[in-house]
């Protein structure tokens, strides 16, 4: 066991669940350990959810939306609350952003920057809250006056992944209150701390009871909440594998589903492209956070005339990538966010050696040891090995090479996945172009690995079903409503359509 400390894991804290306005234990009594992944020591142990508490949540929230002063809110109100919760997000951004960098070992320098931005969901969605509206319909019977109305979906169920609980829980979270909805998350098991102590931000903002929930817990509390009736809507963040059964769950009670799964998304970078410009791009695409996210630009789809060049200044600055605590704000990569985790990233390394795959850097545990992995390339990587079709979830790059912009298309797009992608020009018309036939749900022309909330996010093909964030994210959570109104007062014949 290694043994290095943070000052800040000087005691292990000992959280409850937040249901219906009340902080509880588990029914069971039994707990889990969340644990530090740079330290790999116990930091905070958390309830072990039972049924019965999954029952309680979902009873509470359907408690508040059917029969709770949050149905009787205004669009006004509720934005008011989502802008104070908001403000507090903003006002404990560093305390918020320190708990999530202990709880999945991303580093604090990204948490930083990802927490000050995380008020905008709640700025933004509380604008749309009170934008949200019907139309008049042009009605062909005169007699008639007919439109729309945006209502709630109801309650809805959330289930966020470990590598970024909290931004991923507020692509869900800011449209469902800004519609008028619910809410009961139950985060990673790996990675619950956060998540509930968001919870303590959401109870100070003023919050009726039932309208924010948390229950934490592993698979099980996972699969008795998607599967429970009393759900109107289910979102969730994670493998497509675990994401197809939860699209089974839902299709027993023909619940909503939103599905955001994974990416093997390609970063083509052709040959003239700002070389300097697309090797910061690739870096920070498959290195930033560790390589763990679900659009992590793990494939570089590279013209041959340039690869020499792009693999020697990526390997260059992959050996100068510095690896550490994720809290020392000098460190640029952390570890892995778990022992699995880890085991599975060398391995689908060792697997891609097997294959063929040369490695140009990186590959093994680092000398840190620990869940530290070293930055990773591997060359002569084609579309037929696994290490270019599974999803490794890490900071592992697979290179790949092409003639023409054809030949790149192709490549890019022959993945299951369609999650992201981005694109490395100079010449515009060919990056509208590619643009244009690539097939994914965000792509970046020059950059890489930017969201926000304005702009929809989801995937093509199996990286998911729906969108988060903008319009779609609202709609997602809102059902729309048809109202005729007869204005003449006639009796017509009640044997007769219409």
């Amino acid at each position: 066991m290694d043994t290095r400390t943070s000052p800040s894991d000087a005691r292990t804290e000992r959280l409850q669940m937040y249901i219906g306005g009340q902080w509880v234990d588990g029914s069971s009594g039994r707990t889990l350990d969340s644990l530090n992944p740079y330290t790999q020591q116990v930091w905070a142990t958390v309830p072990d959810a039972g049924e019965a508490d999954v029952k309680a949540a979902i009873a509470a929230a359907r408690d508040a939306f059917d029969n709770g002063p949050w149905r009787r809110t205004t669009p006004q109100q509720r934005a008011a609350l989502m802008r104070k919760l908001g403000d507090l997000i903003a006002r404990d951004a560093e305390r918020m952003a320190r708990i999530e960098s202990m709880d999945n070992g991303k580093l604090l320098r990204e948490m930083l920057g990802q927490w000050n931005y995380l008020p905008q969901w709640m700025y933004h969605y509380a604008g749309m809250a009170t934008q949200s509206q019907g139309d008049v319909l042009p009605s062909d019977r005169p007699n008639f006056i007919a439109f729309t109305r945006k209502e709630p979906i109801g309650v809805v169920a959330a289930i966020t992944p470990w590598n970024s609980p909290c931004l991923l829980m507020m692509f869900k979270l800011a449209p469902a209150l800004a519609a008028g909805c619910t809410f009961v998350v139950k985060p990673s098991e790996h990675t619950p701390v956060s998540t509930l102590r968001f919870a303590e931000l959401v109870e100070e903002a003023g919050f009726p009871p039932g309208v924010f929930n948390v229950v934490t817990g592993g698979a099980d509390a996972g699969r008795w909440l998607v599967s429970s009736p009393d759900i109107d809507k289910i979102s969730f963040t994670g493998s497509d594998g675990v994401g197809k059964a939860i699209a089974r769950a839902g299709a027993e009670n023909l619940t909503r589903v939103s599905l955001e799964l994974g990416g093997k998304s390609p970063q083509v970078v052709f040959e003239d492209c700002d070389i300097e410009a697309a090797v910061n791009g690739v870096i920070s695409g498959v290195y930033a956070a560790t390589g763990q996210t679900c659009m992590a630009g793990s494939r570089l789809v590279v013209h041959r005339s340039i690869h020499d060049q792009v693999v020697e200044r990526l390997v260059a600055r992959a050996r100068s990538i510095k690896l550490g605590d994720p809290l020392d704000l000098a460190s640029e990569m952390g570890p892995a966010a778990t022992g699995q985790q880890f085991n599975k990233i060398l391995s689908m390394v060792k697997a891609a050696e097997a294959e063929g795959a040369c490695l140009a850097y990186g590959g093994r545990q680092d000398a840190l040891g620990g869940y530290f992995v070293q930055p990773t390339i591997l060359t002569q990587v084609h579309n037929g090995m696994d290490i270019a079709r599974e999803e490794v979830f890490g900071p592992v790059l697979s290179v790949i090479t092409f003639d023409t912009e054809e030949e790149a298309i192709r490549i890019a797009n022959d993945t299951r996945y369609g999650l992201a992608a981005g694109i490395w020009t100079q010449n515009v018309q060919r990056a509208h172009r590619v643009a244009t036939q690539l097939r994914a749900g965000s792509v970046w022309v020059n950059a890489y690995r930017v969201t926000a909330p304005f702009a929809p996010f989801g995937g093509f093909k199996h990286s998911g079903i729906g969108r988060e964030n903008g319009q779609d994210g609202l709609d997602a959570f809102l059902e729309t409503k048809t109202v005729w109104v007869e204005l003449s007062g006639n009796l017509r014949d009640p044997f007769k359509l219409g």
